[in-house]
């Protein structure tokens, strides 16, 4: 009876320590996946989502293509994903599920269309990764003139092994590489000012740069304003990434507060480390000279004698496609583990190992990005990356129209039920209006998508298409055929438990 009785004791400890922990987590329910990710971790995995090769790199290809108008082009870029964030803010702050925008359009617009957006977004980064091992190995080959794809290959067996590791592992990795990445935009900002303002000439004439090569070359826009329009989406790469912080809601620990602080910072940090150097880019670089050889930002400060500088840019280029490509996949894995749990996916798919960590989501999206990684041995290095950077901007971009549209109709299901917006705990600033400029925006981009003159972008244009009706239109046959395999094991939010609260009177 004592031996009964003292183990009925320590099982009651036991169940208090795991209400006390759970009361720590929110009491939002995420399928026992680890929160194992800190509010540093999170802030980071957002921003460096958001600094890749894409930039480093790929801006060359931009600024080629819109001339010195790409300042201007990522300010409009910086508009769509600053109002995007607002809206992401108020779902993943009332129900941070690592699910993200693939759990809110099955519950808020419809399951059909959040299969074809989770499918579209994990082919979005599985397409993605390998276009940022391209670029590693393309700076790799520039400094030892080994062969680009075996550099490929090397950095994705690493990015191979970061993520079958612990979540804390990816977390930890993430925020240094980040860091890394921030310190490198900060010191071409204060060299690109001092080169302005004729401090730093190298082989150069003395004197101020001023506004020849901004204006003085062709005018902000050489190739015309459609060029810079129908561009759009290969600059929007670049900002893609900023919606894992919704993602990582289901692995943070305090959401209600790492989220809205989270938003806050990346927002002002994609003016400071976007907007600002790549003005100072254009102001002191001729655009005719911009590629993808190696960096552009490297281009740019060799051309002033600053080579050393140029050579730690395109080191840092490697570490933003390294940070660039764990994010993705981190991003990309959990999309397809939400799918598994709506009953989108195989139910393997959703199983988690004994870490709690969706391993089987895992294995599979590495090996969609390994078979991608094969292929490109048949391709040249920098058309591939092009183009696999093109699928990625489309894809991505129809998962922010999906974090908008859910956004508006959330709001609309919580006002129909009788709460207030006061019962938000994060609100996004002028629903629904921020959230229909944004779609619109974004959507513009993509149909311009197909009127380039480039054979590259239609062909882009319509893989995306492709990726993302045909899941729905799968989903659609399996509902109406075979809906038991359509079984989802996910629990569904309920306003009640997400307020706490008793619904007023709509009246």
């Amino acid at each position: 009876m004592k031996k009964a009785s003292n183990l009925k004791v320590a099982f009651s400890t036991v169940l208090a320590k795991q209400q006390s922990k759970a009361q720590n987590l929110d009491h939002f329910p995420d399928g026992n996946l680890q929160r194992g990710l800190k509010g540093r971790h999170v802030q980071l995995i957002a921003l460096g989502g958001i600094i890749g090769s894409a930039y480093f790199l790929g801006t060359g290809a931009i600024v080629q293509s819109f001339g010195p108008s790409a300042c201007l082009a990522y300010v409009f870029g910086g508009i769509i994903i600053y109002l995007t964030m607002l809206c992401m803010g108020e779902l993943a702050v009332a129900m941070p599920s690592s699910g993200s925008f693939v759990n809110y359009a099955s519950d808020f617009i419809s399951p059909s269309f959040a299969c074809g957006v989770g499918w579209s977004y994990w082919i979005n980064w599985v397409a993605y990764v390998p276009a940022e091992c391209l670029a590693a190995g393309i700076i790799m080959h520039m400094f030892t003139g080994t062969s680009a794809y075996l550099w490929a290959l090397s950095f994705g067996l690493l990015l191979t092994f970061v993520n079958i590791s612990h979540v804390k592992v990816f977390g930890e990795v993430e925020f240094w590489l980040a860091i890394v990445k921030i310190a490198a935009l900060v010191g071409f900002t204060v060299l690109s000012i001092l080169i302005v303002f004729g401090f730093i000439h190298g082989t150069q004439p003395t004197g101020g740069v001023g506004f020849k090569y901004l204006t003085g070359q062709g005018g902000l826009f050489p190739n015309g304003g459609l060029a810079f329009l129908t561009g759009m989406v290969l600059l929007l790469v670049n900002y893609q990434g900023s919606e894992i912080i919704g993602l990582a809601a289901g692995e943070s620990q305090q959401p209600h507060k790492t989220i809205p602080r989270a938003i806050r910072t990346v927002t002002w940090r994609i003016v400071m480390i976007y907007i600002i150097p790549v003005f100072l880019l254009v102001l002191i670089f001729p655009w005719q000279k911009a590629g993808l050889a190696d960096s552009v930002f490297a281009d740019a400060l060799s051309m002033y004698g600053l080579k050393w500088a140029g050579t730690v840019i395109s080191f840092v280029t490697l570490t933003a496609a390294l940070s660039c490509s764990n994010s993705g996949i981190y991003g990309s894995v959990r999309s397809l583990l939400a799918l598994a749990r709506d009953g989108m996916a195989p139910k393997a798919l959703s199983k988690l190992n004994r870490r709690f960590a969706p391993r089987n989501a895992v294995l599979m999206t590495l090996i969609g990005i390994w078979l991608i990684l094969g292929a490109s041995y048949f391709f040249s290095n920098t058309t591939l990356y092009i183009a696999l950077l093109l699928v990625s901007g489309f894809t991505g971009n129809i998962c922010w129209i999906a974090i908008c549209w859910a956004q508006i109709r959330f709001r609309r299901h919580v006002l129909k039920s009788g709460y207030t917006v006061q019962d938000l705990k994060y609100k996004t600033p002028g629903a629904p209006y921020t959230g229909i400029l944004c779609i619109t925006m974004i959507m513009l981009c993509l149909a311009l998508l197909f009127f380039s003159d480039n054979i590259t972008y239609k062909i882009a244009f319509v893989i995306g298409c492709v990726t993302f009706f045909i899941p729905m239109l799968i989903y659609k046959i399996l509902l109406r055929y075979h809906p038991k395999i359509l079984n989802s094991t996910r629990q569904r939010p309920r306003l009640e438990d997400i307020f706490g609260l008793p619904r007023q009177d709509p009246s």
